[in-house]
Order: C-alpha cells, then structure tokens, then sequence
C-alpha cells in the first residue's frame, strides 16, 4: 500500500500533468513588473570579492574524457571563483530594445533560476571558515556564518537550494517539476566546472533535509520574507586534491550550530498575487530524511571519444538554450549523434561519476534528420537490467531492433515522427525542427515506493543527463533545449505505457539554432567595474 507521502506525490503528479484539453494550473496573466528577482542577496553579511570572472584554463573538451588526466589546478581564490563562475555564473547578457536580460552556465526552465548556490568552506588558508553565499550578478560571496571552530578542515562544500516562487511566479503548480530539473542541471554544472580545474566532486547522501537546510541557515525563517523561503537540495563536497580525509558530518553540523550568523535576505521584490499550497504539500511529502551513504558506480564501459579539441572553459559559456531550428540544413552526422548517446550512458566518466544511484531514466527518441540513420523512434535504455521491463511496458508493435554495436540503441518504429515530436511537446516546433528529440522516461513506481523522496531524485538525474546533451551538443557544433512542457499521458500513449511503471519527466530536442538577429549579445560581467 502506498504511504501518504506517496499518495501525495502521485496525486501531484498527475494533477499537473498537461493535457491536450487542459494545461496544469498556472496564472492567468503574467506581470512582467512582478517578475522575482532572479539574483539573491543577503544585507547586513560581510562580502568576501572574487577575482575577475573571466579567466580561460587550457582544459580540453576532449579531455572531459579522462578527467583524471587533467592536472589539479591548486586551491585558491582565483580557481574557486572560476568553479563558482563556470557552475552558476552569468555566461552573456541578450538585449532586445529596452529589454535586457541575463544568461548564466546552469539552466533553468524559462531562465527562472530557482536553484540558490552555497559555499561551506573550512580552509582558514582561503578564507575565513564558515558558510557563504554566491551571488553570481555581483560574482561574490557573502559570508552568512562564521564557524567557530575550524580545526577540522574538509575543505570545500557546496550547498544547493531552490526557491520555489520563482518558478511557480510563471508555471504555477507545475513549477515544482522544473526546480528539481534545474537542480540536476546545476549538479551537472557543477561537476563539469570541477572537471576543468582537475578536480571531482561528491554527493553527500547522507545529509537529510533538515540537515542541510541547518548548514546552510535555510531554518532560520526569520531571515527570510514569507513565501520567499529556500527549499535544500543537497550538499556536495569539493575534491581538489587526491586525498582528502573522511567528511566529519557531525563537526559540520556542531560547526554551524556553533557559528556566528549575520544577514537577512532581500525581498525578491515579488507581489505573489497567486498561491500555490499544492508546491508546498508535496515539497513536504518528498522531503528526505536521513539516510545511509549511497555509494553505486557504474562500471567502465566503452565510450565513443570526443573529438572536440575546443577549450572546455569555451564550450561552457557558450551553451545556450536554442529557440529556433532550421530544419532545412543538413543532417546531424552519425558520429556526433552517436557520440551525445555515449555521453549520457551511466558509466565512471563525467558527470555520472558524481551519481551515487543507479540509472532510472531511459530515452525515446525522435530521430528526424540524423545522417544515415532512418527517421523513426528509437530507444537507448541506459542499464542492462530494464530492457525487458521496457518492452512488457510498451507496445507489443515496437521492433527492439538492435542498431548498433556500440550503443544498447534500440529502432522500435520506422517513420517520420515531427509532427509527432512537435503536438506532445506542448505543440512546440523545436521539437519537429530539430535533428533528433527525445522523451525521458522514468522507473517511476518502484523508486517511489522504496523511497518518496526519490520523485525529486528522477528529476535531477533527467536535469543531468539535459546538462551532458547540452554540453555534449555545443561541442557538435549545433545546440540544444529543454522542453519541460509536454503532454504527459499522451506521450505515455504514443509508447503504450498504460499505468505508473514508467513516466515521462522531462523533454530535450537538438538541432542546428536559427539565431534571433534582432538580438543584441553583450558580455557576462561588462557591469562590473574595471580593476
């Protein structure tokens, strides 16, 4: 029998659902001047400066392949605020008459940003130990709390968050959905960052909620304005060097307790015209509580080799989400959309290295306009173990034709899907226009019924493997975008899937961008002063 907080998810679930009738519950009309701030501060904190965000590594693309090849970049401010900038920084600004808006390294669904980052730092050689806050506008950080005892030096953490308001501000109820995509976006981010210093990063799976929301000062309500409160995500721990002693868990949290907190957020400046107590009801029902280390690793497997010798640092403040694609040009070469499919393969390679869970989340793919291969409907599992659990799932039509040698890439139906691809994702054309899009279907029922809190879990692993197709995209040559509005059950129905073993969570389309011309493109951070 199901448990409430299960119960709750599964009716959140599909009360926000899209329909081809009906969309799920959002606002009526859009206030532009109610927008939330996209950028949070804390007044009243000390503010520590980072070096000027903008410096270049000489880090391959290629060499995400071998991660342990890269040389350790040493610790210090300057390589701290490049790991910071490349996570969660701002990568240009667009402007559009009067109008002008940001664009950071991590994602997010309508360039929302939900997701709020965090530095815990215990080297006293760096700076002062304590907690901290990135403010990525400004790129600096303002230190929240200042540990009293730093004589146990772990180095570096980071902490993540999401304020729900922002999202829910456009989507309404089913913004909840799109704070975990982006949460997985910006471990993505994250790690892909680290990996062009030459350093790794952890999971820290043994924090619950309550937890963290401790270390990184989200319980102290009075900081925050009502309805402007930050949810904790997770917590990762920063490797820069080979060896690093265990995490003292424990001393983290006493640390923290202990410390000397300053600070208030700022308003976000938002009226909150509407609610939305369905966010806040299943926010609770998916808490996680305290849990033992999650330590899977997939094995080694063979993977087809970049052949991108373009600086890394490059690819990944370029990446953007496209808006258009011109389905005229020619096809996506064989290699590079057999190269995306390796990439996103659960395998001890970045950034899967950094997931401690094995893989739930499978593709379908639209296959349009990919050189050499017949349009039609694919399907690449990503484990061994579901195949079968997939075919008993779908239709008894599907063909499970093995189409390559190298890859568990599937043809099920031959045929030209656009318009297809195009009505389930919300009727959206970059989903037709594109070389190849894709639904991502989840174990949805049995992870739910291990844990509830793994509902957000499927989400951040569909924002990671978004983050490798992003990436993995820029480095073709070509680009990328996140869809998270699509019919639900009637992608269910296309594939035959008939009750909760499987779900679709999250969309991703690819193909070569139509480049809005009346669109001005101005450097990430011409606004900050000279030094």
């Amino acid at each position: 029998m199901p448990t409430p907080s299960t119960t709750t998810i599964l009716n959140y679930h599909n009360r926000t659902k899209h329909t081809l009738e009906r969309y799920a519950k959002s606002p009526d009309t859009l206030d532009w001047d109610d927008q939330p701030d996209p950028f949070r501060r804390f007044s009243g904190c000390e503010v520590v400066p980072l070096p000027r965000p903008g410096a270049m590594l000489q880090t391959l693309f290629a060499q995400f392949d071998t991660p342990h090849l890269i040389p350790k970049q040493p610790l210090n401010r300057a390589s701290l605020g490049l790991l910071l900038e490349l996570s969660f920084g701002l990568s240009a600004w667009k402007a559009y008459g009067p109008n002008r808006w940001s664009l950071r390294c991590n994602p997010s669904s309508g360039n929302l940003h939900p997701t709020e980052a965090y530095l815990i730092n215990t080297d006293g050689m760096l700076m002062k130990p304590g907690l901290y806050h990135y403010v990525s506008y400004d790129h600096h950080l303002e230190q929240r709390c200042q540990f009293a005892d730093p004589s146990n030096d772990v180095g570096l953490l980071i902490g993540l968050s999401s304020v729900h308001w922002r999202e829910a501000w456009k989507y309404g109820e089913r913004a909840y959905r799109y704070c975990q995509h982006d949460t997985g976006h910006a471990l993505g981010a994250l790690r892909y960052a680290a990996a062009t210093l030459g350093w790794s990063i952890e999971l820290v799976t043994r924090y619950s909620d309550d937890e963290t929301a401790f270390l990184l000062g989200l319980n102290r309500s009075h900081d925050f304005i009502d309805n402007e409160h930050e949810f904790p995500d997770f917590i990762c721990r920063i490797h820069t060097r080979s060896n690093h002693a265990p995490l003292p868990a424990q001393a983290l949290l006493e640390a923290a307790r202990d410390g000397v907190w300053s600070g208030k957020a700022d308003s976000l400046r938002a009226y909150h015209l509407y609610k939305w107590p369905v966010i806040d009801e299943v926010a609770h029902a998916a808490k996680k509580w305290h849990t033992a280390d999650a330590n899977w690793q997939a094995a080694p497997q063979h993977l087809i080799k970049s052949v991108c010798h373009t600086s890394a640092v490059d690819i990944i403040r370029s990446r953007r989400s496209a808006q258009h694609f011109d389905g005229t040009l020619s096809p996506l070469p064989s290699s590079d959309f057999y190269r995306m499919l390796s990439a996103v393969l659960p395998a001890a390679k970045i950034p899967f290295d950094s997931w401690p869970w094995s893989p739930k989340v499978h593709l379908f793919i639209f296959v349009h306009r990919v050189e050499g291969l017949p349009s039609g409907l694919y399907a690449l599992p990503r484990s061994t173990d579901v195949l079968q659990k997939l075919k008993a799932a779908t239709l008894a039509d599907f063909a499970w034709q093995t189409v390559s040698d190298d890859l568990p890439l599937y043809q099920l139906y031959p045929g030209d899907f656009r318009q297809t691809a195009k009505t389930l994702s919300c009727r959206q054309a970059i989903a037709g226009d594109s070389a190849f899009s894709l639904a991502m279907l989840a174990e949805f029922s049995e992870p739910l019924e291990e844990q509830a809190w793994n509902y957000r879990r499927l989400f951040w692993e569909c924002g990671l493997i978004g983050q490798v197709l992003y990436l993995e995209a820029e480095a073709a040559g070509v680009r990328g975008t996140g869809i998270g509005c699509f019919f639900d059950d009637s992608v269910h129905e296309i594939f035959g899937i008939k009750d909760n073993s499987f779900q679709s969570l999250y969309h991703f389309t690819v193909g070569r961008p139509l480049e809005d011309q009346r669109l001005q493109t101005l450097p990430a951070y011409g606004h900050l002063p000279a030094l």
